[in-house]
């Protein structure tokens, strides 16, 4: 005859289910710190931009890693750390706080129901995957796992019933009020004064900059006499080209009469770019461009650049009214701009140029010549502000 085998005690149930929401906040930790480095470092890459379907850049540069004006990684973070206010109550096995596990059971149910939901996100709004967020999904389906049994395993008690006591013993108990408030306080905090870094600025209706047009068509903006132009091949649903296009501005707008940069169309779109890009990926772009360019014969570029930038950091499907209504170009030559064969010309010769440099990504800089691909190295633009 076969003995039972012994029951886990409670003390291991509890560390199991500690250890998790720890490895939790650490998640977030590092979540939020690839988030902000994604947008704020000009050479950063994350260990885990692997491919396509697999780089947490990708899902730190979506906008849905934004919720309520607060990146994801710090609302996660919150919830485990109130997770964690309730835990430490249990400890030991008590029969006066067990009852509180069934408040954790219906946390960790809605912190998996919101996994599901990122899940979702990924796969078919961003179509990549964060190993760091799907390590978190797995933390919050653990959480509630561990919960659930814990709460079947040591409590005999029905769910109302536990409802009723948990919430008694949590309204006399001080120690838990002062974790609230303090909780709270720190969140509001956070959320009030915490800096919005994720959102590009860069806008010519609050500054005076000198800009213009090269011999070519190709708009600039910056110095008249430069002591160093930059050619920069863009492309409007590119993350790093917003960043760096947001960047080079601040630059140009802090030494107007240094530098120069001179904006080029790269779209890596299939329709426009095939050669460089065989499968669809940054589907519209190339119409973007074309935008882009009919914005630059009316002396609207710069106008239309940072409304397609801004549009393509929303959620918000590609919309030429919203971009008539953000330039002032009426929305019927907009929309006859991007069948104009003339337009297309102009798009084909920046893509025909970047080509021939053989350039395959975006951004790309062209300087003195010289050919860089991502960002431009300090090291020159501080050999020209000296």
């Amino acid at each position: 005859m076969q003995r039972p085998q012994k029951a886990w005690p409670y003390s291991l149930y509890f560390h199991t289910t500690l250890l998790v929401a720890i490895t939790g906040i650490v998640l977030s930790i590092n979540l939020a710190n690839t988030h902000y480095r994604n947008y704020t470092d000009i050479t950063f890459s994350s260990f885990c931009a692997i491919s396509k379907t697999i780089n947490c850049d990708t899902v730190a540069q979506s906008p849905w890693s934004v919720i309520f004006d607060l990146p994801i990684a710090l609302w996660g973070l919150f919830g485990y750390v109130f997770f964690l206010i309730f835990l430490l109550l249990l400890r030991k096995q008590n029969q006066r706080t067990l009852p509180i596990w069934t408040f954790l059971v219906l946390l960790g149910g809605i912190y998996s129901l919101i996994a599901l939901f990122l899940g979702y996100i990924s796969a078919f709004k961003i179509h990549s995957y964060c190993i760091l967020c799907l390590g978190s999904y797995a933390t919050n389906l653990s959480l509630f796992y561990m919960s659930f049994v814990i709460i079947n395993r040591f409590n005999s008690n029905n769910f109302l019933t536990d409802i009723r006591l948990a919430t008694f013993y949590l309204a006399n108990n001080k120690r838990f009020y002062i974790a609230i408030v303090l909780f709270l306080l720190l969140f509001s905090v956070t959320k009030s004064f915490l800096p919005q870094y994720w959102k590009f600025e860069s806008s010519l209706k609050t500054i005076t900059v000198s800009n213009g047009v090269t011999d070519l068509g190709q708009p600039w903006i910056g110095s008249t006499q430069p002591r160093l132009t930059i050619e920069v091949f863009s492309d409007y649903q590119c993350f790093q080209c917003a960043k760096t296009h947001s960047m080079l501005r601040r630059l140009i707008e802090e030494h107007p009469d240094t530098f120069r940069l001179v904006q080029l169309h790269y779209p890596m779109d299939h329709e426009f770019n095939p050669t460089v890009v065989a499968d669809p990926f940054h589907i519209g772009s190339g119409k973007m461009a074309l935008l882009a360019i009919y914005a630059t014969t009316q002396n609207k570029f710069w106008e239309m650049n940072d409304a397609l930038f801004q549009l393509a950091r929303s959620k918000e499907p590609f919309n030429t009214r919203y971009l008539a209504e953000q330039t002032g170009i009426p929305l019927g030559e907009l929309n006859a701009a991007l069948t104009h064969p003339e337009i297309r010309k102009k798009l084909l010769y920046d893509i025909r140029k970047g080509m021939k440099l053989r350039i395959t990504g975006t951004p790309t800089f062209a300087i003195e010549n010289k050919i860089y691909q991502g960002f431009v190295p300090d090291d020159i633009l501080q050999a020209v502000m000296k």
